[in-house]
């Protein structure tokens, strides 16, 4: 059943628009198939803050097929708007496996199918039909989230940031340099880890806020002018890290959704109590497998406390 919460009328407000990498999530606990389920950094963003009530729009490409349908339904069920999600008939929907060892409280990921040991079809991104579908909601929307970057991706943070919103950019790895920089001049609030990005961006010259994850120790938030570290949450039980970083992002991100209205307010030391509130949710959250185990076990509505 699709349970939207916000329409898709052109003078609609839409919170969050985004593209990146999302996926099939297979999830084996301890050698057994647990779950499936939509995964990937910007799929587990979105899907978060769609069951938190936010109005959000994906801007995805996927498969014709019963994997794309069954990602698609999830974004639906949680109430994401899902017009700007394109099925490509000669495209499969990206799949990946996540390998978790419950009592050491760590996880693995691979593509290999563990039924046939083929290779689970890869991720691809907008193209410039899908761009041009979805610029309505790009132009309309007050955060842009990405975590991969290509020209058409690029195309739609431009549009995006030209239009007022606040463009969060969440990178895994730095693939074309060029790209990248274009990406980093139209970023208002950059967010890696150090262990992968650091000496890169380190010394960044572009003037947007830094978040830089220092993995279980914590982060740090830093602009041109001031820096604050943000010791981790203690978690309770750590039954599973993955999706923690998402966690962070999901606690900010609705965070600026109720405080900030624009890019041009935004400094570094007033995301603070948003980051706070994403590093509780990431805390509680490594108590459950999967990257949104959380929300599966209790719902969005036990969320919305552990952020309030």
């Amino acid at each position: 059943m699709n349970m939207q919460h916000c329409e898709t009328r052109p003078h609609t407000r839409i919170d969050v628009a985004g593209t990146g990498f999302t996926v099939l999530d297979r999830i084996f606990e301890d050698g057994i198939l647990g779950d499936e389920s939509l995964g990937g950094s910007c799929g587990n963003v979105l899907v978060s803050l769609a069951m938190l009530q936010r109005c959000v729009a994906p801007v995805l490409a996927l498969g014709d097929d019963q994997v794309g349908e069954r990602l698609v339904n999830e974004f639906a069920q949680a109430g994401a708007i899902t017009d700007y999600i394109n099925r490509r008939t000669n495209l499969r929907s990206p799949m990946l496996n996540q390998i978790l060892d419950t009592l050491l409280g760590e996880h693995d990921f691979n593509s290999i199918c563990h039924e046939t040991n083929s290779e689970h079809p890869g991720y691809e991104t907008i193209d410039q039909l899908e761009l041009k579908t979805a610029a309505p909601a790009i132009a309309q929307c007050r955060i842009f989230y990405a975590d991969r970057i290509s020209d058409s991706v690029l195309e739609a943070m431009k549009k995006a940031r030209h239009s007022g919103a606040i463009v969060y950019f969440e990178p895994s790895a730095i693939e074309e340099n060029d790209l990248f920089d274009r990406a980093l001049e139209l970023t208002s609030i950059l967010k890696y880890s150090s262990d992968r990005l650091g000496d890169r961006l380190s010394t960044s010259r572009f003037d947007c806020i830094h978040i830089v994850t220092h993995g279980a120790a914590g982060l740090e938030v830093r602009d041109r002018q001031w820096t604050r570290w943000c010791a981790s949450t203690r978690a309770e039980l750590v039954k599973d890290t993955c999706g923690s970083g998402d966690m962070v992002s999901v606690g900010l991100i609705d965070w600026l959704l109720t405080h900030h209205q624009s890019s041009s307010e935004l400094s570094g030391s007033e995301l603070v109590d948003g980051v706070v509130a994403g590093q509780r949710l990431a805390a509680k959250n490594c108590a459950y497998a999967g990257a949104r185990g959380l929300f599966k076990e209790h719902g969005a509505e036990f969320a919305r406390q552990i952020l309030a």
